[in-house]
């Protein structure tokens, strides 16, 4: 049962990251089309915003593996993963709504587009805070 438990953790952690990353990723993907469309010289401005929720289902695939080899603890190792899975998932949605506005303020201005990143960058903090929460907790 332990083991199922610690199994149950670590697929949650991927599976909220992931989950998330996907619909920030949906939400930046629209965006970048829609200015693209107007102007596909604004590609480089653009790529980094629209990647950017991809990280949170990358943390929560790295946290997975780093625990991994102590899945037999369950509870224990449950609750070290559902803080990586909750935050990742939130911050990652909410980071796609952000950078998809900032995706289309570089439509109307591309001049800024440099400061534009640094929005969804703080929203991505959190996601960081928790993922380096999750390799510290020792369980």
């Amino acid at each position: 049962m332990e083991k199922f438990i610690g199994i149950l953790g670590l697929s949650l952690c991927m599976i909220l990251c992931g989950c998330g990353s996907a619909i920030g990723l949906y939400k930046t993907g629209s965006a970048a089309a829609g200015v693209l469309a107007e102007d596909n010289k604004k590609f480089s401005k653009i790529i980094v915003l629209a990647l950017l929720p991809a990280t949170q289902g990358i943390y929560g695939f790295v946290l997975a593996v780093m625990k991994i080899s102590v899945i037999d603890v369950g509870w224990p190792l449950f609750g070290a993963m559902l803080g990586l899975g909750i935050t990742g998932m939130a911050s990652a949605i909410l980071q796609g709504i952000t950078a998809a506005s900032c995706i289309y303020a570089i439509g109307k201005n591309a001049a800024g587009s440099g400061k534009y990143v640094l929005f969804p960058a703080m929203i991505e903090f959190y996601a960081i805070l928790a993922l380096v929460l999750g390799i510290m907790i020792n369980v």
